[in-house]
């Protein structure tokens, strides 16, 4: 499996995780209707996940993570 591909199910796998979360949080704890419950968790859902990607250095692929709650990045 490609670094690229690694990098977008990580992408994927972190959203669909945290909005899963909201989603059922924001449903249990507000009584709003489905779109704007599915709207304010895919909002907080993407502010929050940590953010994947490839980067080529000195020759070599690595994949890089940026997050709102870590300084810099890290490599994975």
């Amino acid at each position: 499996m490609s670094f690229k591909i690694k990098a977008i199910l990580l992408n994927f796998l972190g959203f669909a995780i945290l909005f899963l979360v909201a989603r059922i949080a924001f449903g249990y704890l507000l009584d709003i209707d489905r779109l704007s419950l599915a709207l304010g968790a895919a909002i907080i859902a993407s502010i929050l996940t940590p953010k994947f990607a490839v980067v080529e250095v000195d020759g070599s692929n690595k994949i890089l993570m940026k997050w709102v709650f870590i300084k810099g990045f890290r490599k994975i």
